[in-house]
């Protein structure tokens, strides 16, 4: 059975993400169906265009198969780790060179994997109910599928938020920083969709969409809270001596209840993805990913968020203070 459908009308491919019950996380098994029609579409003249679209109202795609990757570090098999990652990050650099218009149309839940294959594309249109987040760090992971090239490349301070804190943003919002293309009401949504299956011009279809959109994002705090290549020892400090700062005191709290290797490791991947190609970050996050699920927070984590859902995982070490540099130059490679 697959996971992924396809269709084309009109010159334009299209991919419907279709596992609903796991609000459309990516198994190995619809990451390799993904490449392939990508690959077969790419050298076809009769498509002009790919558009990905969800048969869940629930999602677009809420990530990776991250409980899968845990059974695999459970079981030791590391090879089939790696040969997750590997594909998936083949999946992204090829959305971000593909030679035809690539188009996502996101209403619901977009994380992790589901940015990765959503914003390495040309074109990419969020609604009210868009919801996007990179959540890694609060499961002991980080912001990979490219993140560490595309957060850094965000207005001042965004990308090491949202990649440190998991913060979640609305569409209007991911319009606002960059993640997002255009917005589109949800109930415009689908009459949009039969435009671009219809084959007419995305130029045409996008056309009463290209107004800027207004954001509530405290974008000045952010950059203040978290300037670039600031350690997130740090950054927690300048948060919690904001009295008075009820959104400091938020983000805090996101920060206290994450993975403290997991902040250290994606700050110092952040870090060097501002001055990475995306193939060097991609190749970065390999290494880190086959290094950081071996370890006690990754499979901790996403038995708390994920498995047996209490939400209270036991991080070791468990503040900021207890991390070995020499574990996170381990995972990051440095």
């Amino acid at each position: 059975m697959s996971f992924i459908r396809t269709q084309v009308n009109n010159g334009v491919g299209e991919i419907i993400l279709d596992r609903p019950k796991a609000l459309n996380a990516l198994d190995q098994s619809m990451i390799d169906d993904m490449y392939t029609t990508l690959m077969q579409w790419g050298d076809d003249d009769e498509i002009e265009t790919v558009l990905v679209t969800s048969a869940s109202d629930r999602a677009f795609c809420a990530g990776g198969d991250i409980r899968a990757i845990r059974e695999h570090a459970l079981a030791g098999d590391t090879a089939a780790i790696t040969g997750y990652f590997s594909s998936e990050y083949r999946l992204n650099q090829l959305i971000a060179e593909y030679p035809k218009p690539y188009i996502a149309l996101i209403d619901g839940a977009a994380m992790g994997g589901g940015l990765g294959i959503s914003v390495h594309g040309e074109l990419r249109v969020v609604t009210e109910n868009a919801l996007i987040a990179m959540p890694e760090t609060a499961i002991g992971f980080f912001p990979d599928v490219g993140a560490t090239y595309f957060l850094p490349r965000l207005p001042e301070g965004v990308g090491l938020w949202l990649g440190l804190t998991g913060a979640r943003l609305r569409g209007a919002d991911a319009v606002a920083v960059g993640l997002a293309t255009h917005f589109v009401p949800a109930a415009e949504l689908p009459a949009l969709a039969d435009r671009i299956r219809a084959g007419v011009p995305l130029g045409e279809v996008l056309a009463d969409h290209r107004d800027p959109v207004t954001t509530e994002l405290p974008l000045t705090k952010i950059a203040g809270y978290f300037p670039a290549d600031a350690e997130p020892v740090s950054i927690l400090g300048g948060l919690r001596g904001a009295v008075g700062d009820d959104w400091a005191a938020q983000m805090a709290d996101l920060l206290e209840a994450a993975s403290p290797t997991s902040l250290d490791v994606t700050a110092a991947l952040l870090a060097a993805g501002a001055e990475s190609s995306l193939g060097q970050c991609l190749d970065r996050e390999l290494h880190a990913a086959e290094q950081i699920t071996g370890d006690h927070d990754f499979a901790e984590g996403v038995r708390a968020v994920l498995v047996d859902k209490d939400r209270d995982p036991a991080f070791s070490p468990a503040t900021l203070d207890g991390v070995d540099p020499a574990a996170v130059a381990r995972i990051v490679g440095a």
